[in-house]
C-alpha cells in the first residue's frame, strides 16, 4: 500500500461542505480485498478494537484504502474530535482510491493519517501498534491547537447566527465576518476593545482611583517600595489586608487576609516574583465573586471558591488532590472548563499555617481550603449566582466597567452576598479584568451555564439580521468566466460597491490590483474576504482550486456557471470525463446560500442539469427564449435572462426589463456570440443581488473588453489597417466560439497564430486546429519554453495533425517561440486582414502586441 498526494481540502469540496484530508492510496492486487490478507483483520482489531470497518456499497471487498479511511476517522472519533464524514472512491486507474475524511483541526487530521498507515502496517507485518500512545498524541495535539472554551464559546455563537468565521492565527485570534462588515476578537476581547482601556485595567492602583472617583465602592490601599513599606502600609490600613501585583493576572502573586509583619513581607516576596509594582490594600471579608460585563450589561455572576478538598477520613491530603484532579472535568490550563489543582509550594505552605502536611488525613467532612485566592486558573470552583445579583449591584459592575472603557470586563467583587448592594454590606470591586476568562460562566461547577458567547456576538452585531457577510458572486466554467467575473464586478462598483475580485491574473481591489500570477484559487477568494475595504466579492473558480483545496467560502449569494461543452483538462486529477467536470463545477451551485440564487446556462445540458442541486433559486439564460428549459422555466414564474429582437431581455412573469445590445460594447451589436452569452449571465448575477436596472444598464454601457479591463478575452487591435484580435481561448470550445464571432467580421485574408497547452489530451490538442483549418488561409505555430511535460515539437505535431485535410488553410509555418510568431504573422498583415493572436503568456503578449501597434501608429 502506497499513500500519496495528501491534501487539506479547507473548504466545502467535491466531496462534501466539511473540511477534509483527501490523500490518494494505491494498493497491490491482494491488498484490494483484506479477505485474502490471513489474519489481517484479526491483526488489526486487536490493535484498535474501535475501528468501524463497513463493507462498501455494491458488495465490493473491503480493500486496504477502505481501511485507511476506517482508522483514519476512528481515532480522531476516539479523542474526541467531532467528526463523521468518510469516504472512499476507486478512481479509474485499478487499485487507486481517494480516501477522504473529515476534520475539525487540519494537524489532527493529518496526524491522523499518518497513524492510520502505521496501524495497518503494523498489522500487516505483526508488529506492535502503541494504541495509548496514537491516542495520547491525537488528543495532545488537539487539545494544543483547537480554540479554548472561551473564544470556542464565541465562535459557536457566532456560527448559529450564520456569521462566517475565520482563524487568523494558531492561537485564539478569530475574524468574524468578510470585507467590510469583518470584526475580530481574541479570547474575550473584541476589536472595539480599547488599549487604554486595557492599560487602565492592569493598573490596579490607576483602577482604584478613577472608581472611587466615580462613586464605586473599593478597597483602600496604596502601591508599595519594599517589604517594609508593605508592612508600613498594612499598619496605616489596620487589620488583614491584600498584597498583590500591581498589573498582575489570573490571581498571580495575590495573597490575601494577611495581618502579620512575617505575612506581609513572605506575601511581598511572593508577589515580587511576578510583578515589580506591588500593592496593599484593606481585605474585604465575604465572599469572591466575579461578574461578567458585555457592553451595558451584567450578562453572568459566579461565586468563586478557593482549591479545596473534603476529607473523607481515609485519604490523606495529597491523595484527595489526586483524586479531584481526576475529574474529566480538570485539564491543564484553560482548555478544559476547570483546572486541575495546583499542589505546589504555595498550597503546602497554607496548609503549614493550619498545621497540615500533605500527609494530613482530614476527617470525613471536612474541607480543607489550599488557598487563600480563588482563582480557577489554581484549581478553585464556580458557582452560578446570576440570578440572584441585586439590581443595584449589577448597575455597580456595569459603571466599573464603563468607567474604566471595557466593552467586556471580568469585575471582581468581594462582599458577603450579591443580593444587597455593596455599600449596605461594605463590600467592594477589587479589580477590574480586561479579557477575562469565561469558562466559569460557560460552565460553572455548579449551577446552570450562561449564553456568554451569544451575548458578546450580540454585542458586536448589535442588529439582529446582520450575519457578517457581503455580498458574494462565484463564478465557474470552461470558457467566459473571467469575462464574467469582471463584468459583473464592474457592475456591482457602478452600483456604488467597493468591489474586490479575483481571476487568472490577480487579484483586485477598487480596481487597483494587489496581487499577480493565477488568483482563481480559494486562498486568493479567502484574501479578498479578508480586504477591509470590500463591500461585495466577485470570485473565480477555477477546477484545479476546487479540487486541490475547495472552496475559500462557505456558501455564496450567486454561484455562476457559463458553461462545461466537451470540457477542458480532462484526465487530470482523475476527472476523466465531461460529467465528472461537471460534478467540480457544481460545488459552487452546492453551497449556494437558501436565499441566494445559481446563474445557469439552459442551453448547455450538463450546465442545466445543476439545477436540481441548488439550495436557493434558480436564473436560467440562454439566447433562445423557447428553448424548454427556459420556457418551463418562466412558466413557472421564475426568472430568466435572453436575448429577443436585439436586446438583452430579463424576465419573470409578465415583466421584463431590456437592455439593447448595441447599448453593450462588450457585445459588439451583438456579433460576438460568446460575449452576448458572458452579458447574459453577469445581467443574471446583478439581477439576482437585486441591483436596480439603472445601474445595471450604466454598468453595461461602460464596460469595455480591451487589453487593460480584460486582458486576453478578445481584445481588437487596429495594425497598418488589419485587425488583430488577441485571445487566451485554448479548448475546443473557446476556439468554436472564436471563429464563430470572427466570421461575423470581414477581412481580405485571415490568419490565425495558435500554440496548446501541453497538459491537455491528444484529442484536444488536434481539436483545436480542426477547427481552425476550416477558417483561416493561414496557420502559424509556435511552441515555447513551457511544454507542460511535452516533448520538444509533441505539442507542434499534434497542431500539424489536426490540420490534416482542412478545407481552407493552405500555408501552416511552425516558428520556436511565441514573440517570433506573432512577429512573423504581422510582418505578413496587408489593409484589410484579421489575424487571430493565440496568446499563452497573456500579460507579456499583451504587451508585446500593444508595443508593436504604438511602433505602427
Amino acid at each position: 500500500m502506497e499513500v500519496s498526494r495528501t491534501r487539506a481540502l479547507r473548504g466545502p469540496n467535491l466531496w462534501s461542505r466539511h473540511t477534509a484530508i483527501e490523500c490518494i492510496v494505491a494498493c497491490t492486487e491482494t491488498e484490494r480485498d483484506i479477505a485474502g490478507l490471513p489474519g489481517f483483520e484479526t491483526r488489526l482489531r486487536a490493535r484498535f478494537p474501535a475501528i468501524d470497518l463497513q463493507p462498501p456499497s455494491g458488495g465490493r471487498p473491503i480493500s486496504l484504502a477502505h481501511v485507511q479511511e476506517a482508522a483514519a476517522l476512528g481515532l480522531q472519533v476516539s479523542v474526541g474530535c467531532t467528526v463523521s464524514f468518510s469516504l472512499t472512491k476507486e478512481t479509474v486507474e485499478a487499485g487507486t482510491y481517494q480516501v477522504v475524511v473529515e476534520y475539525s483541526e487540519e494537524p489532527v487530521g493529518r496526524l491522523a493519517f499518518e497513524l492510520a498507515e502505521a496501524l495497518i502496517r503494523a498489522a500487516l507485518d505483526d508488529t506492535p501498534f502503541d494504541l495509548d500512545d496514537a491516542l495520547f498524541r491525537l488528543k495532545d495535539l488537539d487539545g494544543d491547537i483547537r480554540l479554548g472554551p472561551s473564544t470556542g464559546a464565541i465562535v459557536q455563537a457566532a456560527v448559529a447566527r450564520g456569521i462566517p468565521y475565520r482563524r487568523l492565527t494558531e492561537g485564539s485570534l478569530v475574524q468574524f465576518g468578510w470585507g467590510s462588515k469583518q470584526r475580530r476578537i481574541q479570547a474575550a476581547e473584541t476589536d472595539l476593545s480599547s488599549a487604554i482601556a486595557e492599560s487602565i485595567a492592569q493598573d490596579k492602583e490607576l483602577t482604584k482611583k478613577l472608581l472611587h472617583a466615580a462613586g464605586v465602592p473599593v478597597p483602600l490601599g496604596r502601591p508599595v517600595e519594599d517589604a517594609e513599606d508593605a508592612w508600613a502600609a498594612a499598619q496605616e490600613i489596620g487589620g488583614p489586608v491584600v498584597v498583590k501585583p500591581q498589573d498582575g493576572n489570573q490571581g498571580k502573586g495575590i495573597t490575601v487576609n494577611v495581618s502579620t509583619r512575617e505575612d506581609v513581607m513572605k506575601a511581598y516576596e511572593s508577589a515580587r516574583e511576578h510583578r515589580r509594582h506591588i500593592l496593599v490594600e484593606r481585605y474585604l471579608p465575604g465572599h469572591d465573586f466575579r461578574f461578567l460585563v458585555v457592553g451595558k450589561q451584567l450578562v453572568a455572576a459566579a461565586r468563586r471558591d478557593p482549591a479545596q478538598v473534603i476529607g473523607d477520613g481515609q485519604h490523606n491530603i495529597k491523595e484527595l488532590v489526586d483524586i479531584v484532579n481526576a475529574d474529566p472535568r480538570r485539564g491543564v490550563g484553560h482548555e478544559s472548563s476547570l483546572t486541575k489543582i495546583r499542589f505546589d509550594d504555595i498550597a503546602i505552605a497554607h496548609l503549614a499555617k493550619k498545621g497540615y502536611t500533605p500527609e494530613t488525613v482530614p476527617a470525613k467532612g471536612e474541607r480543607v481550603m489550599l488557598r487563600n485566592n480563588a482563582n480557577l486558573s489554581t484549581g478553585g470552583t464556580a458557582t452560578d449566582v446570576t440570578d440572584e445579583v441585586h439590581p443595584e449591584l449589577a448597575a455597580c459592575a456595569v459603571a466599573a466597567a464603563q468607567t474604566v472603557g471595557l466593552d467586556i470586563a471580568g469585575i471582581d467583587v468581594v462582599c458577603q452576598t450579591v443580593q444587597e448592594p455593596l455599600e449596605a454590606q461594605g463590600g467592594g470591586i477589587v479589580e477590574v479584568n480586561a479579557a477575562p476568562g469565561l469558562r466559569m460562566h460557560l460552565t460553572p461547577s455548579f449551577g446552570k451555564g450562561r449564553p456568554i458567547g451569544e451575548a458578546i456576538v450580540n454585542m458586536m452585531y448589535d442588529d439582529p439580521a446582520e450575519d457578517g457577510r457581503i455580498p458574494v458572486v462565484a463564478v465557474t466554467g470552461t470558457n467566459g468566466k473571467t469575462t464574467t467575473t469582471r463584468l459583473i464586478a464592474h457592475l456591482l462598483t457602478v452600483s456604488g460597491l467597493r468591489v474586490g475580485f479575483t481571476g487568472t491574473d490577480g487579484v483586485y481591489v477598487e480596481r487597483r490590483r494587489i496581487d499577480t500570477g493565477d488568483c482563481s484559487g480559494p486562498k486568493s477568494a479567502r484574501n479578498v474576504l479578508l480586504h477591509p475595504d470590500v463591500d461585495a466579492a466577485v470570485l473565480e473558480c477555477a477546477r484545479g482550486g476546487m479540487l486541490r483545496e475547495g472552496l475559500g467560502f462557505d456558501k455564496c449569494d450567486v454561484a455562476v456557471v457559463t458553461n462545461v461543452g466537451v470540457g477542458d483538462h480532462l484526465g487530470l486529477n482523475f476527472i476523466t470525463t465531461v460529467d465528472d467536470l461537471a460534478v467540480v463545477k457544481r460545488v459552487i451551485v452546492d453551497n449556494v446560500a437558501e436565499t441566494g440564487y445559481a446563474v445557469l446556462n439552459a442551453a448547455d445540458p450538463m450546465v442545466a442539469k445543476m439545477a436540481s442541486h441548488c439550495p436557493g433559486a434558480v436564473i436560467f439564460f440562454a439566447p433562445d427564449r423557447n428553448h424548454p428549459v427556459m420556457s418551463r422555466h418562466r412558466a413557472q414564474g421564475k426568472r430568466i435572462v435572453y436575448v429577443d429582437n436585439g436586446a438583452i431581455v430579463a424576465a419573470q412573469g409578465n415583466i421584463e426589463h431590456r437592455v439593447p445590445l448595441e447599448a453593450i460594447p462588450l457585445t459588439r451589436n451583438g456579433t460576438i456570440g460568446f460575449q452576448v452569452e458572458n452579458a447574459m449571465a453577469a445581467t443574471a448575477a446583478a439581477w439576482a443581488l437585486d441591483m436596480d436596472w439603472e445601474s445595471i444598464r450604466a454598468g453595461l454601457g461602460s464596460f469595455v473588453a480591451d487589453a487593460s479591463t480584460a486582458p486576453g478575452r478578445f481584445n481588437v487591435f487596429g495594425y497598418k489597417g488589419a485587425t488583430l484580435i488577441a485571445d487566451y481561448g485554448h479548448n475546443p470550445d473557446a476556439i468554436q466560439a472564436l471563429v464563430k464571432a470572427i466570421e461575423t467580421m470581414p477581412a481580405k485574408r485571415r490568419s490565425v497564430v495558435i500554440s496548446a497547452a501541453g497538459d491537455r489530451r491528444d484529442e484536444d490538442i488536434r481539436q483545436q486546429t480542426q477547427t481552425l483549418g476550416d477558417a483561416f488561409d493561414e496557420v502559424i505555430l509556435y511552441e515555447d519554453a513551457c511544454m507542460r511535460g511535452r516533448d520538444e515539437g509533441e505539442t507542434i505535431a499534434l497542431l500539424r495533425a489536426g490540420l490534416a485535410g482542412a478545407r481552407r488553410t493552405g500555408s501552416v509555418d511552425e516558428i520556436k517561440g511565441e514573440f517570433v510568431a506573432i512577429d512573423t504573422a504581422l510582418e505578413r498583415l496587408g489593409s484589410g486582414d484579421l489575424c487571430l493572436i493565440l496568446v499563452d503568456q497573456v500579460e507579456e503578449a499583451l504587451a508585446h502586441i500593444g508595443k508593436r501597434v504604438a511602433e505602427a501608429s
